[in-house]
């Protein structure tokens, strides 16, 4: 078929509801040699009515969002990965927008995988991936979206990965100020469930902290019992700033070497 029918094949998609396909689709459904089907992706490109994330992905652009250069990543993140052939959850601060926090990373959507992955645009949006061996077990939710679902970390994991990747969710401030937020939707059985998964000592007696500063006891309480037994040594609060003259904490075993400072 021409060009200009496989333009109509795209627009055919996104009246069925789908805003991504496969370079190989687009190649099976029109008897056009792979040059041809290239250029005529390049033009929609260039148009602005696909952006391709990977070579071999294409995504939709509405009229609505091509000021924005592309719809929402929450579209057609599930395809994307699917397409990539990976594990991952939605995750971080893009989570916790999710689950209703407002202490969030503008213009970047913050994704979970089982391996390093180059950070991908998305119109104005980068999609950035961090690396985790425990994706496949974390405890996720498939959230509906326009287009379907994808998976986003529960509000328990997305509170445990939140103090592991401190530095990608804002350092240790804007972590504290997200997980007060978020500290209202946690169930202390399903929390201690996630810290169980990553086993992760040293953070999780900086999690028990951060419940104490925002006086969640029953979550700090949660923490502490699953922590008592495993808890054997001192850690800074802060791993990138000296103890020198740090006060100890003995709750949690915690030099406290820095104030953490949580927006109301």
């Amino acid at each position: 078929m021409p060009a200009a029918s496989l333009e109509y094949w795209i627009d055919a998609l996104q009246t069925r509801g789908r805003y991504s396909f496969l370079r190989a689709e687009a190649l099976g459904s029109s008897g056009l040699s792979a040059q041809a089907v290239g250029k005529a992706l390049q033009r929609a490109v260039k148009s602005g009515r696909l952006i391709q994330p990977k070579e071999y992905f294409y995504v939709l652009v509405p009229l609505e969002y091509r000021a924005a250069g592309a719809p929402p990543v929450a579209w057609f993140i599930h395809d994307l990965m699917a397409a990539m052939k990976i594990p991952y959850y939605v995750g971080l601060l893009s989570a916790a927008a999710l689950h209703g926090v407002s202490h969030q990373q503008p213009q970047v959507f913050q994704v979970l995988t089982d391996r390093s992955v180059r950070p991908v645009m998305a119109g104005r949006t980068r999609i950035t991936f961090y690396a985790s061996k425990y994706v496949a077990r974390a405890a996720v939710l498939a959230m509906k979206t326009p287009t379907g679902a994808m998976r986003v970390s529960t509000a328990e994991t997305t509170v445990v990965d939140l103090v592991r990747f401190a530095k990608a969710a804002g350092h240790l401030d804007h972590v504290a100020s997200v997980i007060s937020e978020l500290a209202g939707s946690l169930e202390p059985k399903r929390l201690a469930a996630a810290l169980g998964v990553v086993h992760d000592i040293p953070n999780a007696q900086r999690l028990g902290y951060i419940f104490d500063l925002v006086r969640r006891r029953n979550l700090s309480q949660a923490v502490h019992h699953w922590g008592q037994r495993r808890i054997e040594r001192f850690q800074p609060l802060r791993p990138d700033q000296p103890i020198e003259k740090a006060r100890e904490n003995q709750r949690w075993r915690l030099w406290i070497n820095a104030p953490v400072e949580i927006e109301a």
